[in-house]
């Protein structure tokens, strides 16, 4: 979770016609729109040839096995969510033509679908391809779109081949995926079903024995169904610097392809804390690499342009594609003389990484642009906390069943305590907890015992687990406890786990380690991830884990130096000049990162282990707080856990 430091580079990036774009910046105008669950949609299409009719060795026929997997999913999916199903090869004996719509795509009936399920009787042939086209227009043309093939052998209808098509549906990754499990499938059978899976930007799952449908045909249409919520407004990035796209303090939807660079242009004044992150979604469990990712830069724009910060999220790894977040911030430096401290456009720039045989489609990427004001002039900020201090003792008591959110804007509520959740493979959830000044977070997501499959632990196979946490600004916070946030997983019991440093103002000018991001009052965000090869050892569809959330230290009543603790009832004071916890109250506020500007080469703006009370820190246009009345006061303070 690291994050590099900032730099102060020449750069070439144009400004002419950036400035006259930033002159009348006011940010888009149109209504923030939300990508609800409502609008997402999933087909099963579900192979009723006459290989369906053959014993399945758990004795029951295929097409009794498929019959029982559809129901438990159709028990399991949300309430209201647009469901559908397409059978093939259940018409007549003979005929490359023989598909139909057996229940329309609509929010979901659970009678309606086993009704149509049970009447499915295997007898034909197995047109793959042209099931497919005709699945595409049973859905929706509007939300995410989920076709989920299930066949127990290779289509035997000629051209075209069920790849080709699947490849032309699915186009460039962004509205439509497919996912296909293949039914007992070996050699040709199965190599064509994973081939349309990865021209769908979609996964394979392998169901050797009916206990195995059923489990992944769950995990399937459950990874669908909780797929990431997004919320913006549509903006489409610059593919130069020229033409970088304006944007204000508030959040963004956009997409990226392999190799493409996407630009971003803000106008910002010379005292507030800008925070840019950006949290790329990739279809879940698809081809990647492990330096696939996106590379973030924040630049002042002009004909002498300086970087600013940079930031960086990559996979790590190469079982599947998840949910990645990187951000960048312009904090203004102590002194305010900073090369990127002056008020102007600046640039966001969006690189993604992608190796030869990764999936190509193109991300989703959501982008939250966060503006924090300075304190109120007058007002003397507490030292820095840098360090983690005592580890608490472990909480205990009976867990509380939480289901995590599917992303930032729909995370979970956490307070102290113990919590239960489960997780897909391929799967992250995501939770917040409320951060106070002066205020630290502890927690362990644990993972016991979990049933596996026996082929697994004789072919050694091994998943990971992960876990982040991130600012009220989306920023990467960095661990301060001397926990593990990556481990591997085989289905043995395991804890991974972060530590913050206490929340306190003047953390955005450490330079490193992992203060700078804890730095404002507010939610902090946990995402817990399960990697997609775990669909091959686990038993069970999903996963359990059990978190256990310390929050410690009394919340004080504000950030300045010597607040007392806050009293019940009592009024915060966030201490800036706006009145406001931009970062609480609005959800536009955020969290710096680590490094900061030097401002030259003496060090300028950076805090090295502390300051004096001849320091001044930048509080705004008004002025600056003088620190000679706290003398000597050391800025960067090393405290026992839990000190107030």
């Amino acid at each position: 979770m690291q994050r590099p430091q900032w730099r102060v580079a020449a750069g070439a990036v144009s400004g002419g016609v950036l400035i006259s774009v930033l002159a009348v910046l006011g940010g888009p105008t149109a209504a923030q729109a939300a990508v609800p669950a409502a609008d997402d949609s999933l087909i099963m299409v579900l192979d009723s040839s006459g290989s369906m009719a053959g014993a399945d060795g758990s004795g029951s026929t295929r097409i009794e096995s498929a019959r029982k997997a559809v129901n438990t999913v159709v028990d399991t999916l949300p309430d209201g969510h647009r469901t559908g199903l397409r059978v093939y090869g259940a018409g007549k004996p003979h005929g490359c033509d023989d598909t139909q719509l057996a229940e329309p795509v609509v929010p979901l009936d659970r009678d309606a679908m086993k009704r149509a399920v049970a009447a499915v009787q295997p007898k034909g042939d197995t047109p793959t391809a042209l099931a497919l086209t005709r699945a595409a227009g049973d859905l929706p043309k509007d939300g995410r779109r989920t076709i989920l093939l299930i066949s127990d052998g290779e289509s035997n209808c000629g051209a075209p081949k069920p790849c080709d098509v699947a490849a032309q549906l699915a186009g460039d990754g962004i509205g439509l995926r497919i996912d296909t499990i293949g039914f007992q499938v070996k050699g040709a059978a199965r190599e064509e079903l994973e081939c349309v899976a990865r021209a769908g930007h979609g996964a394979y799952y392998d169901a050797p024995d009916a206990a195995a449908l059923a489990r992944q045909l769950v995990r399937a249409s459950q990874l669908s169904a909780d797929a990431y919520r997004f919320e913006g407004t549509r903006v489409t990035g610059g593919a130069t610097a020229a033409r970088a796209a304006a944007i204000a303090p508030g959040q963004y939807l956009d997409t990226i392809g392999p190799g493409e660079t996407r630009w971003y242009a803000a106008g910002l004044d010379a005292t507030a804390t800008a925070d840019l992150a950006v949290t790329a979604v990739p279809q879940p469990g698809v081809k990647v690499g492990y330096g696939d990712g996106i590379e973030l830069k924040a630049a002042s724009a002009g004909q002498y342009a300086f970087t600013c910060d940079t930031g960086s999220a990559h996979f790590g790894q190469d079982e599947g594609a998840m949910i990645v977040t990187a951000a960048v911030s312009r904090v203004p430096t102590a002194k305010g003389d900073g090369s990127c401290d002056k008020a102007g456009p600046y640039l966001l720039s969006v690189h993604r990484t992608s190796a030869p045989g990764s999936d190509q489609g193109r991300w989703p990427i959501e982008i939250r642009y966060g503006s924090e004001p300075p304190l109120k002039a007058g007002t003397t900020p507490a030292a820095a906390e840098t360090e983690y201090g005592d580890k608490p003792a472990p909480l205990a008591g009976d867990p509380k069943d939480i289901t995590g959110g599917t992303g930032f804007n729909d995370a979970a509520a956490l307070t102290k305590g113990v919590w239960r959740d489960k997780l897909l493979p391929a799967q992250t959830r995501f939770y917040k907890v409320r951060l106070g000044w002066g205020q630290q977070l502890s927690y362990a997501a644990e993972f016991a015992n979990e049933p596996v499959l026996d082929d697994a632990s004789a072919a050694s196979v091994w998943s990971y687990v992960e876990t982040g946490t991130y600012g009220p600004g989306r920023q990467p916070v960095r661990d301060a406890s001397g926990g593990d946030d990556h481990r591997s997983y085989t289905g043995k019991p395991l804890s991974v786990g972060l530590g913050t440093v206490p929340v306190t103002w003047t953390n955005r000018w450490v330079v490193g380690g992992s203060a700078p991001a804890v730095h404002s009052a507010g939610d902090y965000y946990i995402a817990v991830s399960l990697g997609p090869k775990a669909a091959r050892l686990a038993r069970n569809a999903a996963v359990g884990v059990v978190l256990r959330v310390d929050v410690t230290g009394d919340e004080l009543a504000g950030p300045q130096y010597q607040a007392p603790a806050l009293a019940k009832g009592q009024a915060k004071d966030d201490g800036k000049d706006d009145g406001k916890d931009d970062a609480e109250a609005t959800g536009r506020g955020g969290d710096s990162a680590a490094g900061r500007d030097s401002g030259g080469s003496d060090g300028g703006g950076f805090m090295t282990g502390f300051m004096t009370g001849k320091d001044m820190i930048a509080a705004g246009a008004g002025g600056a707080v003088a620190l000679a009345a706290v003398g000597g006061v050391a800025l960067v303070r090393r405290t026992k856990r839990g000190g107030a």
